[in-house]
């Protein structure tokens, strides 16, 4: 039974999660409601609408109050789990103790919620996060309809979804609304702060071309389906186990580590796929989950019929969370790999490796136990380099970072010379989806992104979709 629901502030969520709520429209949502154009030049308060949340990325975005945004966001879901873990984790930051927030989720749940969103437009930017099969047509129907989109990655899963992007970039110029993705891993300090050093070409040098056994750039990403967000184990839809549904590991979190490679080695230039960029290889295998991890997770007692298809031994589950892309951007070799383990170790989380080679010395980020699971950023002059020069060197351009980072140092240890970031600056992952938003929010203002946004993010996604169908075609 639906249930109509002019307005529900949080907290006070529990009837309305026992019930599918509906939200009415009414003439004050559409007399408000401003288009992408309207909200960019500024006009109004920005204004959320949440489609489909069914990954709790979704929810991330509304961790703090955002500056100009408005308190009410309009939700449009199916009823079920889905939209119920993301409003509970809404309701958990609402409900804190320390700097609650103060959301109000007006929520629709009818079948036709896509098309009541359209119908309705009561805000001017949409958030999608959630099934990925689904994503690349919801952020298609919303640009169409002149709304803003702030989208999880990945925006497309398969070679069919990265065509239909192109086009509805290319409707998101003609109706001057932005498309954007939410990479969180350009506010990393260590991932900043690599990026930072190898700009300083006193130190750096210049990229290396490498070659593919040894490529310039290398960037490996490690991954847990079973860990904590916002302190509370995390509960994963069924769906998250089908690639069909999910996107396999390498069209997914590698779009992280490709968007870094373009971000870092090649600042605020365009990346062409047609001209830069040329895939050498690409490998995806499996995680295997067992019954019994699958329940921790989804708290699910059986697995569902459409993951049926990827079990085996009637209790062992196949997921091709895994991958990894070989190629050159520019003509300098990469290596970007993605690896899904079913949980860290006691005391570990998600660990990240990456390294730019430069003419004069690398630039490495580590991760493991050595560095208490916490990154840490290395410089390395490269054999045979005088070990005075390059110290005075390092230490004058010192001084250009620490003017933007202040309080950051340097220590030599053996040959190597580790960069100390002082706490303030390792503000979290979850806090970097707040950092997105407010950047995304300058954009919505200035009524423009930088030139090389776009551009890079389709090659990006050319990259990964066309990995994927090199992979799978390999036994």
């Amino acid at each position: 039974m639906l249930r109509n629901l002019t307005s529900v502030t949080l907290p006070g969520l529990a009837l309305c999660l026992l019930f599918s709520c509906s939200s009415k429209k009414n003439a004050a949502d559409s007399e408000t409601a401003s288009t992408g154009s309207e909200a960019a030049s500024g006009g109004g308060n920005i204004k959320l609408i949440t489609l489909d949340p069914g990954h709790f990325h979704s929810a991330l975005v509304q961790k703090t109050m955002l500056k100009n945004v408005d308190a009410t966001v309009h939700v449009y879901a199916p009823a079920g789990e889905d939209v119920q873990e993301h409003l509970k984790k809404i309701e958990s930051y609402n409900t804190r103790a320390e700097d609650p927030t103060t959301w109000k989720e007006e929520i629709y749940t009818g079948e036709d919620f896509l098309q009541k969103m359209l119908a309705d437009k009561p805000g001017n930017v949409v958030i999608i996060a959630g099934n990925n099969q689904k994503k690349t047509e919801y952020i298609k129907a919303s640009v169409e309809a002149g709304l803003n989109v702030l989208a999880d990655k990945p925006m497309a899963i398969n070679s069919e979804d990265f065509d239909q992007l192109k086009k509805t970039f290319a409707t998101a110029a003609e109706k001057k609304v932005l498309l954007y993705d939410i990479m969180t891993e350009r506010y990393e300090i260590t991932n900043m702060l690599q990026r930072e050093f190898s700009m300083l070409t006193e130190v750096f040098g210049t990229l290396q071309k490498g070659t593919p056994a040894d490529p310039a750039i290398t960037k490996e990403s490690v991954h847990h389906f079973f860990k904590y967000v916002s302190g509370a184990p995390i509960k994963r839809p069924a769906w998250f186990f089908d690639v069909t549904q999910q996107g396999a590991g390498i069209v997914d979190v590698t779009t992280h580590l490709v968007d870094l490679v373009q971000w870092a080695a090649y600042p605020e230039q365009v990346i062409d796929y047609n001209q830069d960029i040329q895939l050498n290889s690409a490998r995806r295998w499996k995680t295997n989950v067992g019954l019994s991890q699958f329940k921790k997770i989804t708290q699910l007692t059986a697995f569902p019929d459409f993951l049926k298809k990827d079990v085996t031994q009637d209790s062992l589950l196949g997921v091709y969370a895994n991958g990894e892309i070989n190629y050159q951007i520019k003509g300098a070799h990469a290596k970007v790999s993605v690896i899904w383990n079913f949980q860290a170790p006691e005391g570990t989380g998600d660990t990240h490796y990456s390294i730019m080679k430069g003419s004069k010395a690398n630039l490495i980020i580590r991760q493991g136990k050595e560095q208490n699971y916490k990154p840490v950023l290395y410089i390395e002059p490269v054999k045979g380099s005088n070990t005075e020069t390059f110290a005075g060197d390092l230490k004058n351009a010192l001084a250009k970072v620490q003017a933007k980072y202040p309080g950051l140092e340097i220590e030599k240890i053996g040959s190597i010379w580790t960069v100390t970031v002082p706490e303030k600056y390792h503000n979290g992952h979850e806090a970097h989806f707040g950092q997105v938003a407010e950047k995304y929010l300058q954009f919505l203002a200035a009524g423009e992104m930088p030139a090389w946004e776009v551009p890079n993010m389709i090659t990006k996604y050319y990259l990964t979709t066309k990995a994927l169908e090199m992979a799978s075609k390999q036994k």
